[in-house]
């Protein structure tokens, strides 16, 4: 079986260099891990290692409270960091609290093998559902301790598959599990593994302390004007249709601010027109006091890794994604009391469930159902406040993850 799983992944990998060809974050897939060995060889002292793996930005958010922990806990510990996808990659590769960061090589069994050769870690954290098996393998081999970090297990993951086998052997190889809830270490239970305990998701921790610092932006304060505003956060273009058809009937004094997935100029440009009758705005293009900015009714947040910090200034938030593969990050919105309104695709995450079984998130399917939602909350300000309140309390609950994993490994 780890031949044949071996085998797809050179073929993934072969797919994305093909991809490379035409797709700008294929090429960046490929491009970066182009002599990866040579560079680790070169830039890595062996030893006195903790290596952290996240596959992208959401799952570094999670990495990264325990990251803060460990440095203060082992300030003479180096700190390793991977990536997975590029979106993770370039925006953290100069995480100031990393010592080194880099794409994490293919993962093939000469690959996993050479890699742990060369950065001798002396711990590794794999966070939510990385799994790469060969990694893993080679891992357990040395005896080097595993943990995996804010895990999630749903049933129709290949573990609990009648094929899963194979897959399921790889588990009892972490040294200890921690998972986000109940119905994941029942998951695991039902394995008779005992090598899980319920932590909660470190997430939590880390944006709650966004809360207690955010940065603050005059810009933003100018736009907003003491207008009602939508912050649209990580949206895609359906998401904007949505919004866009919205802006178009809806009283004038709302306003938006639309942070999109992605940056490129294109999806800028198409943005711009979807909102042309609302003399759209690119934040870049702006000073603090332009007056373009009071009369705009849309600003486009044009660069990465401000989001978390913007929605102190709005008073509901759309997070987008949901009428794609899943929505985006829920909880940098809750952190700040915003109520929250998503697309149909979000039964994979964890928080958005209890959100809005809470009652402070509200999924739509379409423009019909936006408008109810939006203007419910933005139309009485009793609900908005309570729905607020249900959302600071849900982070309040949920903080402590790192905490309970720091004081276990201790330990260990």
């Amino acid at each position: 079986m780890r031949v044949l799983y071996s085998f797809s992944v050179k073929i993934y990998a072969l797919f994305l260099n093909i991809a490379a060809l035409f797709i700008p974050k294929a090429k960046l897939w490929v491009e970066g891990r182009k002599s990866i060995f040579e560079r680790i060889n070169l830039q890595i002292e062996p030893g006195n290692i903790i290596w952290f793996h996240a596959a992208s930005v959401g799952e570094f958010e999670q990495a990264r409270p325990l990251i803060e922990a460990f440095k203060k806990e082992y300030p003479t510990k180096k700190i390793l960091l991977t990536f997975f996808s590029p979106s993770g990659y370039e925006l953290r590769k100069n995480y100031e609290l990393a010592d080194y960061v880099f794409y994490l090589p293919i993962d093939t069994k000469k690959n996993a093998a050479k890699f742990i050769d060369l950065i001798k870690p002396e711990a590794v954290f794999f966070i939510k559902y990385e799994f790469w098996f060969n990694y893993i393998n080679e891992i357990y081999k040395r005896n080097i301790p595993l943990y995996l970090v804010s895990g999630i297990f749903r049933e129709k993951q290949h573990f609990f598959k009648w094929y899963g086998g194979w897959f399921a052997r790889h588990l009892p190889y972490f040294k200890h599990i921690y998972v986000q809830d109940n119905a994941s270490a029942k998951l695991l239970g039902s394995l008779k593994l005992r090598n899980f305990s319920i932590s909660g998701d470190t997430r939590f921790d880390r944006v709650y302390k966004n809360t207690l610092n955010p940065k603050k932006f005059d810009s933003i304060v100018h736009f907003c004007n003491n207008s009602k505003v939508i912050l649209a956060g990580s949206s895609w273009p359906v998401d904007e249709g949505i919004l866009a058809d919205y802006l178009n009937q809806c009283d004038g004094s709302i306003k938006l601010i639309i942070a999109p997935h992605e940056v490129d100029d294109n999806h800028l440009v198409a943005i711009e027109k979807k909102f042309s009758s609302h003399n759209p705005i690119r934040w870049s293009k702006h000073d603090n006091v332009d007056e373009e900015l009071r009369n705009s009714r849309v600003l486009i947040i044009d660069s990465v890794g401000k989001l978390m910090h913007l929605y102190q200034y709005a008073d509901v938030a759309y997070i987008g994604g949901g009428f794609g593969v899943g929505i985006h990050n829920i909880l940098e919105a809750a952190c700040f009391g915003k109520p929250i309104i998503i697309g149909p695709n979000y039964q994979k995450f964890k928080e958005a469930r209890d959100l809005i079984e809470l009652k402070g998130a509200f999924s739509i399917s379409n423009l019909s159902e936006f408008e109810t939602a939006i203007n419910n909350l933005l139309e009485n300000e009793d609900i908005l406040v309570a729905k607020s309140k249900i959302c600071l309390k849900y982070i309040d609950d949920n903080i402590g993850a790192t905490d309970i994993i720091m004081k276990d490994y201790l330990k260990r």
